[in-house]
């Protein structure tokens, strides 16, 4: 059967079949150096580009058809490029799902330490030591793993509260597990914001599992000296273990924060179940505090303060600080 394209495909004077996989698997991009593999002479490309048939897209790369790229063409370009490169940063983040897809956003790639680290229009490149232990293939182009894609973000944030907000982002949005990312930490050594980024590991690894639960962790309970809460608590609700978002246990007292994002809180069911793990903490004489997205996000400094004032009334003596944000006009 053959293929359907959104591009002709020109027939290869050596291995078509191969030369058919190949153009499929790179979106029409090829490679001075493939083509030269499947047969085509030089004076073959000089001519294909000069009737316009092809395109020259970077030296010593070239699309088999003429006008824009789509995403996927400029990515294995980009890659084609600067080969031996994978995909990285901002774009592997988008194969990863870590970042949402820009058409306006320059490709990534990550070459070897002793590559040319040299850039270009519409490509930025990235040079690491590391390279050969942190690629995956099997994709369409090679791609950096998503723990090491993960760390890559996180240490190109200018702040150390920014690498932790985006490690946690990583974390909460996909399966990535916090153990690969201590375990590319530890075999990369990051050039800046270790600890924090442990730290945002240690979120993720006591149960912060949501956007919402990554900017109470860091907007309002990191940046304010509130006490670490305890995550994902077990509580009894009519016979039926429940989880409670954040547990702050005081000397003889325990006060609950319950995030409530409206993706996971807007059924029938879930609101019963809100409403019964209210009822169970009143009976048990547990404190409690709702929260929602609009709110937490819009102003968490506010937010920090009436959690302080709560866990003051039951006993905590510690001092709320300010963060950058209390001393912004």
């Amino acid at each position: 059967m053959i293929p359907t394209t959104p591009f002709p495909i020109p027939t290869a004077p050596r291995d078509h079949d191969g030369w058919v996989e190949l153009l499929l698997r790179q979106h029409g991009v090829v490679s001075r150096r493939q083509l030269l593999r499947h047969g085509f002479t030089p004076a073959a490309i000089r001519a294909n580009v000069r009737a316009r048939r092809w395109a020259h897209v970077h030296d010593g790369v070239y699309s088999i058809f003429t006008g824009a790229l789509g995403e996927e063409a400029r990515r294995a370009a980009a890659v084609l490029a600067k080969w031996p490169a994978a995909l990285s940063h901002e774009t592997a983040g988008e194969v990863w799902n870590f970042c949402r897809p820009d058409p306006q956003r320059p490709i990534h790639v990550t070459v070897s330490y002793a590559a040319s680290g040299a850039s270009r229009p519409g490509l930025v490149v990235h040079r690491s030591r590391a390279f050969a232990y942190t690629v995956v293939e099997g994709l369409d182009q090679p791609v950096v793993a998503a723990s090491h894609t993960a760390v890559d973000l996180a240490v190109a944030r200018p702040t150390a509260r920014q690498a932790m907000a985006t490690m946690l982002h990583c974390l909460t949005v996909t399966s990535l597990r916090p153990e690969s990312v201590r375990a590319s930490i530890d075999l990369r050594r990051p050039r800046r914001y270790r600890d924090a980024l442990l730290a945002a590991l240690g979120y993720a690894t006591d149960g912060v599992r949501s956007k919402l639960e990554a900017i109470y962790a860091l907007e309002v309970e990191e940046a304010h000296g509130l006490p670490r809460g305890e995550r994902q608590v077990p509580v009894d609700v009519d016979g039926t273990t429940r989880y409670e978002d954040i547990a702050y246990r005081l000397e003889d007292d325990v006060v609950i924060v319950r995030l409530d994002g409206h993706r996971h809180h807007a059924d029938r069911v879930t609101a019963l179940v809100d409403r019964r793990r209210d009822l169970a903490a009143e009976m048990a004489g547990r404190g409690r505090i709702v929260l929602g997205f609009e709110e937490t996000a819009a102003d968490p400094c506010a937010r920090a303060r009436e959690v302080a004032a709560v866990l003051r009334r039951r006993g905590w003596e510690g001092a709320l600080r300010a963060c950058e944000r209390c001393w912004s006009p």
